[in-house]
């Protein structure tokens, strides 16, 4: 017998004009590679009666758009409101029905067919069949491998899938079991693309979203045009994607009145200013994000006395209450936020901040510093960790107080600060000691995806850990379908992870949106996949 899950009615279609498929570019190519001059565009309403949003983001990934290529483009593209996925998720990270209709999935949890909602089309007017989702999935096996956006961690390479265009759905058969696809197929790096009409995948991606892209300039940022075929009213008939460097620039420019909305402003001075004025508005998403640093134990940190020591020198605490995080972040010792019911309050955290204790541990195992340098050593070498991070949600922030933590007990620390995208490469090249990120911590609907980064079979195991307890309590995760079990399992495997060491955990972070009175509504979601969206509307 099958479990029929119904996941809501199609919406109903927007009347526009029918575009003939394939002949109705999202940019024209030179426009798109020239760029073209924003300053010009007034906001809220400019001369000609357009309705127009300036918007001022982090730039990732370069700002390029193709959800095969890399994590960060996969959640520009959706970000940007140029594309959607089958399912999304509300902000009680419930799943929904976004580009599906309903699924049907077997008792083994191994073929799940999807219905599509009917009339749906492409920014370009085709009509988004199954056989046109099918080929989107289906790139994503090819394009993959060649990038770092893994899409094998949402849907196996192995999985069949097939196209039904008169029954407009979709079946996909997998060789294992799934305790819940739709989760997985709502992760940015599953969205939707039409692969047959699509130029150029890295800045003019075609979607189904609200909004297409009319041109880009490198490192400026794209201009962005109301999609005549979306299903819905489009609030905005230009949106201009400012690219800022970081939280002071779209502070900044917001105040000015450069631009209208910015996302994610972490200056707490600055966010206060916001509160205090009723000019603008401050929305505030309870947030399923933690920040925290890899222990890269490939290198001087596969030694465990240190990464404990580490931890112990370090007061969370104090730091997430200084005047530089402000309350940004909740103080914590586990991989996953304390706010999701997976026995956070029943972990025992044996690292707790205790500098003498830190400084005897190290005294006890020999890590000493022997020429009086102030500056311990392991195997004859000073111990002189490469810190990599970037300014972006306080991370370099957090890496600074690090760093003035450790060198009370003797341990170095070089900063290698850069971009996102520095970040991010030396972790997959393994090239640091220390390197500080801040993940999405239930991105498909639960903490599995996340909690592969310790799994030492997964090609997500960026800092060399391995635990045979862990591996195979993760591997009765994979196999446990009820909900109770489940979070017992994930609750033993934060044990696990918090026993040794693993990671530095800065705490967990709340997104926020804030914006001017030109804007009349603006939310930022619990997973922040969700940016540019017909939520998002002019003031009257």
């Amino acid at each position: 017998m099958k479990k029929l899950l119904a996941l809501g009615m199609s919406a109903a279609m927007a009347v526009s004009a029918l575009a003939a498929c394939g002949n109705n570019s999202s940019t024209d190519n030179k426009t798109a590679s020239t760029g073209k001059d924003t300053s010009t565009t007034q906001s809220s309403n400019d001369s000609s009666g357009e309705k127009v949003l300036k918007f001022g983001v982090q730039m990732y990934s370069d700002g390029l758009i193709d959800p095969a290529s890399q994590t960060n483009e996969a959640w520009n593209y959706m970000r940007f409101g140029i594309g959607e996925s089958l399912f999304k998720f509300n902000d009680n990270m419930e799943v929904e029905p976004w580009l599906a209709d309903s699924y049907e999935v077997s008792e083994d949890h191994k073929t799940w067919t999807i219905k599509l909602k009917d009339g749906i089309k492409f920014s370009d007017g085709c009509e988004m069949t199954a056989s046109k989702v099918k080929a989107s999935l289906d790139r994503l096996k090819e394009e993959g491998p060649k990038g770092s956006s893994t899409p094998e961690k949402y849907l196996e390479y192995e999985a069949e899938i097939t196209a039904d265009d008169d029954a407009n759905t979709i079946t996909i058969v997998t060789q294992k079991a799934y305790v819940d696809l739709t989760g997985n197929l709502a992760n940015p790096v599953m969205a939707i693309v039409d692969v047959d009409d699509t130029k150029d995948f890295s800045n003019e991606t075609i979607g189904t979203g609200p909004y297409k892209v009319e041109s880009f300039k490198d490192q400026v940022g794209y201009t962005m045009v109301a999609n005549e075929n979306y299903r819905e009213e489009v609030p905005y008939d230009k949106v201009e994607i400012l690219f800022m460097g970081d939280a002071s620039a779209k502070a900044m420019a917001l105040k000015s009145g450069q631009i209208d909305l910015a996302e994610n402003i972490t200056n707490v001075s600055d966010i206060k200013d916001f509160q205090d004025n009723d000019d603008f508005t401050v929305d505030i998403a309870s947030g399923v994000r933690t920040g925290f640093s890899w222990m890269n134990q490939n290198g001087v940190l596969k030694n465990e006395t240190l990464r404990k020591a580490i931890l112990m020198a370090i007061d969370y605490d104090t730091i997430c209450e200084s005047n530089a995080i402000g309350g940004l972040y909740t103080a914590g010792f586990s991989v996953l936020p304390s706010t999701l019911s997976y026995g956070y309050d029943k972990l025992k955290n044996p690292y707790a901040y205790d500098v003498d204790a830190a400084k005897k541990l190290l005294d006890d195992a020999k890590i000493v510093d022997t020429d009086g340098d102030g500056i311990r050593e392991l195997d004859g070498e000073n111990i002189n960790l490469k810190y990599v991070s970037y300014e972006n949600r306080l991370l370099n922030d957090f890496s600074d107080a690090h760093a003035q933590y450790l060198a009370e007990i003797g341990i170095g620390v070089t900063a290698d600060y850069g971009s996102s995208d520095d970040q991010w490469s030396k972790l997959v090249a393994g090239e640091y000691d220390l390197n500080n990120n801040n993940w999405t911590t239930v991105g498909t609907g639960d903490p599995t995806e996340y909690l592969a980064n310790w799994y030492s079979k997964s090609e997500a195991d960026y800092c060399g850990y391995k635990n045979d307890e862990y591996d195979k309590l993760y591997e009765e995760l994979l196999a446990e379908f009820d909900a109770d079990k489940r979070a017992e399992i994930i609750q033993k495997l934060q044990q696990v992870l918090v026993d040794d060491a693993v990671a530095v955990i800065d705490g967990y972070y709340n997104s926020s949106m804030i914006y001017s009175k030109n804007v009349g509504y603006a939310h930022i979601h619990t997973a922040d996949y969700y940016w540019l969206s017909t939520e998002i509307t002019p003031a009257k």
